[in-house]
């Protein structure tokens, strides 16, 4: 039953007449395809394993040091995600900033070529890697603002799924390029071999080129909002003519974004309590998905004995069965409602995830099936819960709003990574073994529970008051 809405409620985002056609919204997934080398190359099939391989130091070290950088990644991200998101929606130049920072990914992902594998160079690579992850998050807010731009309320979950199925499908082919090319031969193209560590790092350059060549139809396609629909900056004209001015044009505009920010807060909490819920619950359970994505790779290395060359066949695996299920659960979406998809498939999680944990010493085929079955889950909780968040959008506020769906998702984006090292250091000291890393995957598995417990009682969006 939909609730009815209320004196002076807005139209949602996805309400408004558009072109949603199919050229606009393949152009529009070209970006998660030309993007993914960064989540499914960087973060977690091949540069991360590599950062904590055996080259830069102890196992259980270099995975507590990259949980490390990745809390403070997550951080900056909670701080800056939506005063950038209010600014973009301000000034209408979504696309125009999505290209900036979409070649700045590009620039990061190039650099790491000059990570070698030494201990001297750990801090360097995570560094890298925390600042690429920061570029990420905030271009992933401004390409989730576009999603009103080509979706309507009745087609959102499929393209939604189409967007997050593409990305992986093109993890896929960036992973089997990869593999083929440079590091399953002894000598590969070019001929790149192993030695200080450059059929990795060879591979980081790749990353580079697929980002910059498959973003071109997004950029060519979409483009940033009319100037009639653009508003003014708030602050920019106080105190003018008062020094120091440079400083308050810098100043002003922050201060004001953040309390708009907590205005759009007071609103929410007044007038649908259900949607700061669901914000809650998803960041709780978006940050177990990230979890996911970031140490799955990492346990199936240290824990399950995959070679570099098995994780990246694992990768191209996991990233068919990902892709194909996104898409699919985009079509159910559609049927049953963005909530059943997440319920169901946090619920498939958390199982899998015990299972990995209950059966380590049960080989690679344990990883096998229980992480492909995960996989098939992360990617439809991933989508249903932006199609759920866009569904409840007004006009005019999408980059905000997605930007406070990023910081709430952010302000505990420490969990999965402290509990991952927390569980490794309580293994350690409860078994006395030397590698507990396997330990790792139930402070995921915790994370993940409490955000379905939080996400239960949550209103399916049709019950959800559209007032900002």
């Amino acid at each position: 039953m939909t609730m009815p809405p209320i004196a002076g409620e807005p139209a949602t985002a996805l309400g408004r007449p558009k072109d949603t056609s199919a050229k606009k919204i393949i152009s529009w997934a070209m970006w998660d395809w030309g993007t993914q080398p960064f989540n499914t190359v960087i973060i977690t099939f091949v540069f991360a394993v590599y950062l904590t391989s055996s080259s830069f130091g102890n196992t259980n070290q270099t995975s507590q040091a990259l949980s490390v950088s990745t809390t403070i990644a997550g951080l900056v991200v909670a701080l800056a995600a939506p005063v950038l998101g209010q600014t973009v929606d301000r000034s209408g130049r979504t696309v125009t900033v999505l290209r900036g920072l979409t070649w700045t990914l590009a620039l990061i992902s190039a650099l790491l070529f000059f990570v070698r594998p030494d201990p001297s160079y750990l801090w360097l690579g995570l560094g890298l890697l925390g600042f690429g992850s920061i570029i990420n998050e905030i271009a992933g807010v401004n390409y989730n603002s576009l999603l009103d731009d080509v979706a309507g309320e009745a087609n959102v979950g499929r393209v939604s799924g189409f967007g997050w199925g593409m990305g992986y499908l093109g993890g896929i082919v960036v992973l089997l390029v990869i593999y083929f090319g440079f590091i399953q031969p002894d000598v590969g193209w070019f001929g790149v071999t192993g030695d200080d560590g450059m059929d990795i790092r060879v591979s980081m350059l790749v990353c580079a080129i697929w980002t910059l060549l498959f973003t071109i139809p997004t950029f060519v396609s979409l483009h940033d909002r009319p100037q009639a629909q653009r508003r003014p900056i708030p602050g920019i004209e106080v105190y003018r003519g008062k020094q120091p001015r440079w400083i308050w044009g810098w100043l002003a505009p922050v201060i004001a974004s953040y309390a708009e920010l907590a205005a759009t807060i007071g609103r929410l909490w007044k007038l649908s309590r259900h949607t700061v819920y669901f914000l809650a619950a998803s960041a709780l359970f978006r940050d177990g998905l990230a979890g996911v994505f970031a140490f799955g790779a990492v346990i199936a290395a240290g824990t399950f004995g995959f070679s570099s060359g098995d994780v990246v066949v694992f990768g191209a695996a996991a990233n068919i069965v990902a892709g194909l299920s996104t898409i699919a659960f985009g079509l159910l979406d559609d049927k049953i409602g963005p909530k059943k998809v997440i319920i169901m498939a946090l619920v498939a999680l958390i199982l899998m995830g015990t299972v990995v944990f209950v059966l380590h010493d049960g080989g690679a085929i344990v990883f096998w099936v229980a992480g492909l079955i995960m996989c098939m889950f992360v990617g439809p909780a991933q989508s249903a819960s932006r199609s759920f968040l866009a569904r409840l959008i007004p006009e005019g506020k999408s980059g905000e709003v997605f930007g406070l769906y990023a910081t709430t998702g952010r302000v505990v984006s420490f969990l999965s990574p402290a509990l991952f090292g927390i569980a490794i250091a309580v293994g350690a000291r409860v078994t006395g073994q030397e590698n507990t890393q396997y330990w790792g995957i139930l402070g995921i598995v915790v994370v993940l529970a409490i955000g379905l417990a939080v996400m239960i009682p949550v209103k399916e969006h049709t019950e959800h008051t559209r007032v900002l």
